[in-house]
C-alpha cells in the first residue's frame, strides 16, 4: 500500500509531499514565493476565443475561453453595458463548489450596470469543464485522483493558476483597464480568491465571501467535518484505500497530497494578510460551520495587524453576518458591490443586486 505522505512526480516516481513543500521554502523568502513555486507550470499561449451571445436588453454578453495549460481551457462569460466605451474597470466573480459561471449571471449584470466589465469563469472540473459529469462529481473525482498521485491540485490551487492566467488575458483586452481588476468569490471561490490575491498584486480589490478560515484551527479543534463535506466521497474512498478512518489525522495526510500546506504555511491566517495594503472586504457568517468562528477570527486578527502595519486600516473591512450560516445575505452583497465601486472607481449608479446563495 502506498504511503500517504508520498505523491507521484511527472515521471511516475513517488516522493514525499513534505519534501515538495520543504523544497519550495528552501528557495523562497516568503509564503508567497513558496506558494507560487507549488502552483507554477509552463505558460502556454492563451489562444483565446470569444463569441457574442444574444441579448435583447441594454447589456452585451460574450462567451470566452483560453488555454491555461496544454490540456486545460478556462471557460467564462463577460457582461458589459452596450453603451460602454474605453477601458473599463474589471470585476471577476468566482463560484462555489458545484456551481458554474452561469450561477453568477445576476451578479455580473449588476456589476455591468455599475460600470464594470464583469467576468465569471468555471473553476476546475466545474461547468463546461466537467467532461459531461453532473454536479460536483468531476471535481470530487479529480480530488480523489490528486490524492492517488495525479499531479493535479483541483482543490483550490489549480484554479488559482487559472485566475492568474485570466489576468494575463484581461491585460490583452482593449476594453479592460488591467490596473483596476477586482474580484469577489464565494466559498470555494472565496478561498481561491484570497490565495490568488495573496500572490498576485494585479488583483487590486478583493471580496472573499464565506471563505476566510483557518484549516489548522478546524483540524486541531475537531471542527473540520463541514468543510471536508464538500469532498466527502473522495475523503471516504481515500481512507478506505489506506485502510484508515476518515478522521482528522487522516484528513491531514489527505490535505498533504491534495493541497500541500493548506493547514500550514498556506492557511488563511498566513496567506490572507499578504493582500495588505490593497483593499480587502471579508464577509462571513457567524454560525457557518465551514468557516468556524474562532479560526476565522484568528485569520481576521492577523489580517488587521498586517493592514495596521501597512498604515492601510481604511482599506480593510470585516462583516460578520449575525446568526448566519453558509450564505451571503442581500445586504452584505450590496455592501460588497459598493465596496468594489469605491475602490475601483466606477460611477455610483443604483441598481438592484440579485444573486443566488447556496455556495459551497
Amino acid at each position: 500500500m502506498e504511503d500517504s505522505s508520498t505523491t507521484l512526480t511527472s515521471s511516475g516516481f513517488l516522493i514525499p509531499v513534505i519534501a515538495i513543500v520543504s523544497s519550495a521554502f528552501a528557495h523562497a523568502a516568503s509564503p508567497r514565493e513558496a506558494f507560487l513555486k507549488i502552483i507554477d507550470r509552463p505558460r502556454v499561449p492563451l489562444s483565446a476565443e470569444t463569441k457574442r451571445m444574444e441579448r435583447t436588453d441594454s447589456l452585451e454578453q460574450f462567451h470566452f475561453s483560453f488555454a491555461t495549460e496544454a490540456r486545460q481551457r478556462v471557460t467564462g462569460l463577460i457582461v458589459k453595458m452596450r453603451t460602454a466605451s474605453g477601458k473599463l474597470p474589471v470585476v471577476v466573480a468566482l463560484h462555489g463548489t458545484g456551481g458554474n459561471k452561469e450561477s453568477q449571471l445576476p451578479l455580473l449584470e449588476e456589476l455591468a450596470g455599475r460600470g464594470f466589465l464583469a467576468i465569471a469563469i468555471d473553476g476546475r472540473y466545474h461547468g463546461e469543464r466537467t467532461q459531461g459529469a453532473k454536479g460536483s462529481k468531476a471535481y470530487v473525482d479529480a480530488i480523489l485522483n490528486a490524492y492517488r498521485g495525479s499531479g493535479e491540485h483541483p482543490f483550490l490551487y489549480d484554479t488559482v493558476w487559472d485566475i492568474m492566467r485570466l489576468i494575463d488575458w484581461i491585460e490583452t483586452r482593449p476594453d479592460a483597464d488591467a490596473s483596476r481588476v477586482g474580484m469577489i468569490g464565494f466559498s470555494k471561490g472565496g478561498m481561491e480568491l484570497y490565495l490568488a490575491a495573496a500572490v498576485d498584486s494585479r488583483i487590486r480589490a478583493s471580496v472573499p465571501c464565506i471563505s476566510v478560515q483557518s484549516f489548522r484551527w478546524a483540524l486541531d479543534h475537531d471542527a473540520w467535518q463541514s468543510r471536508a463535506g464538500t469532498f466527502q466521497l473522495a475523503l471516504n474512498e481515500a481512507a478506505r484505500e489506506a485502510s484508515a478512518a476518515p478522521d482528522a489525522g487522516f484528513l491531514r495526510r489527505f490535505y498533504d497530497r491534495v493541497a500541500p500546506g493548506i493547514y500550514g504555511d498556506f492557511d488563511g491566517p498566513m496567506m490572507a494578510p499578504l493582500i495588505a495594503p490593497r483593499p480587502l472586504l471579508v464577509i462571513n457568517g457567524e454560525i457557518d460551520a465551514r468557516t468556524p468562528k474562532p479560526g476565522l477570527l484568528e485569520a481576521v486578527g492577523k489580517i488587521k495587524a498586517a493592514y495596521s502595519i501597512a498604515g492601510a486600516l481604511d482599506k480593510f473591512e470585516f462583516i460578520l453576518q449575525p446568526n448566519t450560516a453558509h450564505k451571503v445575505n442581500s445586504e452584505s452583497l450590496r455592501t460588497a458591490v459598493d465596496w468594489l465601486v469605491r475602490w475601483l472607481g466606477t460611477p455610483p449608479l443604483q441598481t438592484k443586486v440579485g444573486v443566488g446563495n447556496g455556495h459551497q
